[in-house]
């Protein structure tokens, strides 16, 4: 099993976090971990607290000469504003933040203890450890690529495009869109947001290529890949829905037109079963299928709003407003980089689960034989 924890806090002096069940042998590229914890803090209507951190990667164990000795992993990112002075309480929970919800379980009088955990600054964590799934599938060949579809009501179009043609078309985005004529609308509506001081969400695409068939199974509810996947991104904060493939469109689609239809080619290289379309998004009965996996998410809107909501005062009962903290005007594009560490994470504990985990070596030898197996189906 492949699994990972973190702790920490928003403000807290660093966070860490141990990545368990990574093999033997998988070279550590830390520049590559960097770029992805420094994607996670860029994007068009982010708040000035990503000009202040700069996030790198520290690796504290599992790590010798460059690569993983079988043991646990486990790294540290330093909190650039960290301070040892107190922060101010906070008593004027925030509607849509777990502020409240929190204080009431867990018999606190300050939401300040719920917020600094329940912060998105925890994903910069799962980045990390998303990053060295990442660096693990890719030597499979396996990519992982995200894109924003929508903000703030206003939608961009990249239907059809390979993983290839996405990471050109967005490789100069301000929000990681692959759609240039759509991107100055959005741009434009996330202004008007920042002028009148409120926040957007929006939606996002996260597409795997590379997969063979057979990652996952059907044989028990929890260990179905697209429960696993749905649960992932569904975990990441502010995350209020996701799809697989066509999702919500196919209850809306007769069955003819709804199933991806079988092919066989014998000159085909490797597996020899194709289809044409892929309305499954790759996967059928908790099971990868051989086409791309495609998986989308929506997001709500940033909780924290500079013309805050309404509120009760948790101390004097009083009709208040709800606190402001230092926040985004949207983070969807941010969101998107989250996305793909949650689910190269769940598609790297698929994997060691069907080729082995204990060595990068023995992992590849269980995958050339599975390919040569299935290349004769």
């Amino acid at each position: 099993m492949l699994r990972y924890l973190t702790a920490g806090e928003s403000h807290g002096e660093c966070l860490t976090t141990i990545v368990d069940g990574l093999p033997a042998g998988l070279k550590i590229n830390e520049a590559f971990i960097n770029a992805q914890l420094a994607r996670r803090q860029s994007g068009y209507g982010r708040s000035e607290r990503q000009q202040i951190e700069k996030d790198m990667v520290h690796f504290t164990a599992g790590v010798r000469n460059g690569e993983t000795i079988s043991g646990p992993v486990s790294f540290i990112i330093r909190n650039a504003d960290f301070s040892i002075s107190e922060k101010p309480a906070i008593t004027r929970p925030r509607p849509g933040h777990a502020d409240l919800a929190g204080v009431v379980k867990y018999d606190r009088r300050d939401a300040r203890d719920i917020l600094e955990r329940s912060s998105a600054r925890g994903t910069a964590a799962q980045v990390g450890a998303g990053a060295l799934a990442q660096l693990l599938l890719g030597e499979f060949g396996i990519r992982i690529v995200s894109h924003v579809i929508n903000i703030g009501g206003v939608s961009a179009d990249a239907k059809g495009m390979s993983v290839a043609e996405l990471e050109a078309a967005k490789a100069n985005s301000k929000i990681n869109c692959a759609d240039p004529m759509m991107e100055g609308e959005i741009i434009e509506v996330i202004d008007r947001a920042i002028e009148q001081k409120d926040t957007l969400g929006g939606m996002f695409e996260v597409i795997a290529d590379g997969l063979p068939p057979g990652l996952g199974t059907y044989a028990q509810h929890d260990r179905k890949l697209d429960g696993r996947l749905a649960q992932a991104l569904m975990a990441i904060q502010a995350i209020k829905g996701v799809e697989i493939g066509d999702g919500f469109m196919l209850a809306l689609t007769p069955g003819s037109a709804s199933h991806d239809e079988i092919f066989r080619d014998p000159k085909r290289p490797g597996f020899k079963y194709f289809r044409k379309t892929n309305h499954a998004g790759g996967l059928e009965g908790g099971m990868t299928n051989g086409m791309p996996l495609v998986l989308r998410a929506a997001m709500k809107p940033i909780s924290t709003l500079r013309q805050p909501l309404q509120s009760v005062d948790m101390v004097t009962h009083e009709a208040s407003e709800a606190v402001y903290e230092r926040s985004d005007i949207t983070a969807v594009p941010a969101a998107c980089v989250v996305a793909e560490a949650a689910v190269a994470l769940v598609l790297a504990d698929a994997f060691l689960e069907k080729f082995g985990a204990d060595s990068l070596t023995d992992i590849h030898a269980a995958y050339d034989a599975y390919l040569a197996r299935i290349s004769k189906m």
